[in-house]
Parts: structure tokens; sequence; C-alpha cells
């Protein structure tokens, strides 16, 4: 696996413990070109960078080191973790995003993430459960790497989760399916949200967990479908 070194200033200026790292967060550009993209991962002025990026024939870009702190995750909550910068590697993927025209991956790009993220995950002990999208730890402002990322190919690699055989559940509780659904998302580790009141802002809580899980249909609308994904994954995986 061939990787380039294009470094940016944009990181901590002390290293961090190896035993630090924990998750990986992969992002999209959201720019509409890759030139636009580097330049401004590596632009002083905006600070924000990332570990790797990835273009769309699937060349792999090193940014920052590994042993550096990178400025990808912003204000960011998964379980016990704040402010996930210091805890995780970003990753980005080229790709002009919901505001300039989102496109599918490509496949040389996801061949390329599912390489690097492989080598990641042995040299860390980066655990599955922990490969996430930055919408899942910043719901309530970003919406990438977006509902066309395939997770559920990653999640044959044993990066990230995925659900099966939901229709062997029974059908869930219509009167408590919201308290139950943002019960289950709490222990997998979302949050942004009220455990004992529903806010205006749920709708957007629950459509990030739909462009991970349900991306045929992100409507942040709880229907049937999305809580038994949600009371599947629950009960599948130790929560920890």
């Amino acid at each position: 696996m061939k990787i380039t070194s294009n470094l940016t200033s944009n990181k901590s200026k002390k290293k961090r413990l190896r035993k630090e790292i924990k998750f990986v967060i992969i992002h999209y550009t959201g720019m509409q070109s890759e030139i636009e993209s580097i330049k401004r991962l590596k632009n002083p002025k905006y600070q924000v960078s990332c570990h790797y990026l990835i273009n769309r024939k699937g060349k792999i870009l090193r940014m920052v080191e590994d042993k550096y702190i990178a400025w990808h995750a912003g204000k960011s909550k998964w379980k016990k973790f704040v402010n996930l910068n210091k805890n995780s590697l970003g990753i980005e993927l080229v790709n002009k995003g919901h505001q300039f025209g989102y496109q599918n991956f490509s496949n040389e790009q996801i061949l390329s993430l599912i390489k690097l993220c492989k080598v990641l995950k042995k040299k860390y002990a980066i655990k599955k459960e922990n490969f996430l999208g930055h919408s899942d730890i910043s719901p309530l402002r970003k919406a990438d790497p977006g509902e066309k990322f395939p997770w559920r190919r990653l999640s044959k690699h044993k990066l990230g989760v995925w659900y099966k055989d939901i229709g062997r559940i029974f059908k869930l509780d219509e009167k408590n399916k919201n308290m139950l659904f943002f019960k289950y998302l709490h222990e997998l580790g979302y949050r942004y949200f009220s455990l004992n009141k529903r806010t205006s802002g749920d709708k957007r809580i629950i459509k990030s967990f739909q462009q991970h899980y349900v991306p045929d249909n992100v409507t942040g609308k709880l229907d049937q479908k999305t809580l038994k994904i949600c009371h599947f994954l629950k009960h599948s995986f130790k929560i920890s």
C-alpha cells in the first residue's frame, strides 16, 4: 500500500501516546475539487486537517502523522469521549458532498480505504465498532460521509458494524418507540439528545443514524425498520 506524504502544519505540536488512538473517523471533503480540498487542509487560516486523504483514484495522502492530533472532528461526542480529535485518526475522502453535488464513492477509493483501515486497526488495536462517520459523532452539525458511503461493505472486513435478520425481531411497541430508540442509541454511543424529552434536534439525530444504517430511507422519521436496526445493534454488540 503506497502512501504519499503531503504534510500540513494544521496539527497539535505535542505528540500523543499510541494507546490514546481509539477511533477512526471517516469524512468526505465536501468541496468542489481535490485541489481546493488539499489547499484548505494545508491553510493555517482554516485550522482544519486530517491524517489521511484518499482521492477518487484511490491515491492515499498522509497529511498529519498519526502521532500528532489532526483537527478533523471538531465539537463531537461518542460514549464517554468528548471532542474526539485527541482519540482518533481522521480520513477524508474526496467527494463534493451534499452541498456541491454528492457523488458515489469510487471503487478505487473504497478499496484503498479498506486497506488503510485494516492497517490502522491492527496497528492501534482499534475495535471494529470504533470506525465511525463524522455524522455519528457530530450529528447536529455534520452529514458526512453520508448515505452513499458503503458501511455494509466495510463491515464485511470488520471495519464498523452492521445488522442482520431484523425481520425476526418482534414488532416493537409504537407507543414507546421514541423512548426505546433514544435509549438504545445512547447505549450504542450516540449523544446530543435528551433521554427524557424530545426536541427539535431529534429529527437530525434520527437522520444521522439512517444515513449510516438505513441509507435507502433517510427521512428523519422513526419507522419500524430504523427502530428494529437500532434494537438489533444494541442487543448484538458489547457496549463498553
